[in-house]
């Protein structure tokens, strides 16, 4: 479990490590090219809009003025990012509980008309529940797609794994926060789902695309200043996601430049630079492709790149677990970690000292020790807290347990993970039933995610030779990764 910045990366790298940097490369492109939050800021806009507009016809919203709203989201929420950082920490965390009350009000509504407290027209989505709309069967391309919006629902759990160095306790965080929430999550969006049934037909469900929170609360209140009120709350909640991803993604493409793996690395090593390319990408993916079906487009677009992502993942695992003595794969301990991180980090700082302060005094150079520290660690660039790993000396940690935690995913589990991973990244590319009927091409998604891993792995191989072609390193062997080229 390494506890630094850069999620999958260090996951991947820890077996997929020769040729050096290949690997980091590719993720690197899949992360920063398709890591973009057009999605959720097309859904603040679209509820944002649907909130003003007169929806008695349905919806009447207008996508391209939908886009516009979408551009200024991400944007608000880089600026925050850039001038004031310590404030967008607090606004979305405030907007993470913000949307769990959302998703509670839904569920107490929905239980409320199933006891017919609320009067409405009752539904008829609970009888032959198990019966398919219209008696068509789904095709493996539709399960697959309808499987990765759902997953898209969930995304942002691993998170945490592209910020740990902001964490200061990531064990605990891995362990026992995150799978929490996941939980917590799974429960509330399951009871949500079930309201929705209780209150929307089948068929207004099947066309209602991402306003389907905005047409439950029109079913509920009508066209009140409730029902206009409701939908500004779920675009907040979009925002919150926007806060939140912008920001883990931005540190991943950060960390991902502090090793090199991006053109221009020394440029985007700078957080608000990460920041400007994340903003890029993101309404580059917003306003590009066509009107019609956007949303579940970027939608799948995001999501599909994590299928290869995975499958890798989990052959790695199963890799390290049939390889325990040659890969050192062994029983977990969070204070051994801890210490090891620590020593390297005091190494790391030391090194960082004297290239930096030659005549061995901070006083001489204008710096005290907590600024040197804030240049030095991404944890220190947006506040002056004390940094555990690097200030906490190694004799006050506790000792190590008597009993060491052993955290092992079971075989059974790490397959099942594989096979449903693999399914996901190969149906997408079966042609469906209906492909005429898609405006966007059915391959289309899958083929970009895909090409986009080559496109990383092309950027590997040639740029040494681009690199040797503008004068900047005499032979391939130059080209520096990981810790080569921090040092």
């Amino acid at each position: 479990m390494p506890f630094k910045n850069g999620g999958e990366k260090n996951y991947l790298l820890r077996v997929f490590n020769q040729p050096k940097g290949l690997m980091g490369c590719v993720y690197a492109f899949s992360i920063v090219l398709l890591g973009f939050l057009s999605g959720n800021s097309f859904a603040f806009g679209k509820y944002v809009l649907y909130a003003v507009v007169d929806h008695q016809e349905g919806d009447q919203t207008n996508d391209s003025l939908v886009k516009v709203i979408g551009v200024t989201c991400i944007s608000f929420c880089i600026f925050l990012h850039i001038k004031f950082p310590n404030q967008g920490t607090r606004l979305f965390n405030f907007l993470g509980v913000f949307k769990l009350l959302i998703l509670v009000l839904i569920i107490a509504i929905g239980g409320l008309v199933s006891l017919g407290v609320i009067d409405i027209e009752p539904t008829d989505n609970f009888t032959d529940v198990w019966l398919f709309y219209g008696d068509k069967l789904p095709d493996t391309y539709s399960v697959a797609v309808g499987l990765l919006e759902v997953i898209y629902s969930f995304k942002g759990w691993e998170n945490v794994n592209y910020v740990l160095n902001e964490i200061e306790d990531p064990y605990h965080v891995l362990t026992i926060a995150a799978p929490s929430a996941v939980l917590l999550t799974t429960v509330l969006y399951f009871f949500v789902l079930i309201s929705y049934l209780i209150v929307i037909p089948k068929k207004e469900l099947l066309e209602s695309g991402v306003l389907v929170a905005g047409i439950f609360f029109n079913k509920i209140f009508g066209e009140s200043i409730t029902s206009r009120l409701l939908p500004i709350f779920i675009s907040l909640s979009n925002l919150g996601n926007v806060l939140v991803v912008s920001y883990a993604h931005s540190v991943v493409n950060q960390e991902l430049a502090m090793n090199n793996y991006l053109p221009f690395s020394s440029v985007f090593q700078y957080l608000p630079y990460s920041l400007l390319l994340h903003w890029f990408v993101t309404v580059f993916i917003l306003v590009a492709p066509p009107l019609t079906e956007i949303y579940e487009f970027v939608v799948n677009l995001y999501i599909y790149p994590g299928t290869w992502i995975n499958v890798f993942l989990t052959l790695g695992l199963i890799y390290l677990k049939l390889n325990k003595k040659k890969e050192k794969w062994d029983k977990f301990n969070p204070i051994i970690q801890e210490r090891n991180l620590q020593e390297d980090d005091e190494n790391s700082l030391h090194s960082y000292t004297e290239e930096h302060l030659p005549q061995g005094s901070l006083a001489n150079n204008g710096l005290d020790y907590e600024e040197l520290v804030a240049e030095y660690n991404p944890r220190k660039r947006n506040n002056q807290e004390e940094d555990s790993h690097l200030l906490i000396s190694r004799s006050s940690l506790p000792p190590p347990p008597a009993n060491q935690k052993t955290i092992s995913a079971p075989f059974i589990c790490v397959f099942i993970f594989w096979f449903a991973n693999l399914f996901l990244a190969l149906m997408p590319f079966v042609r469906p039933p209906h492909a005429d009927q898609l405006d966007i091409p059915y391959w289309c998604f899958p083929t970009v995610g895909t090409l986009v891993f080559i496109l990383g792995a092309i950027f590997y191989y040639a740029r040494p030779y681009v690199l040797m072609w503008v004068g900047s390193i005499d032979k391939k062997e130059e080209v520096k990764y990981e810790e080569e080229f921090l040092d």
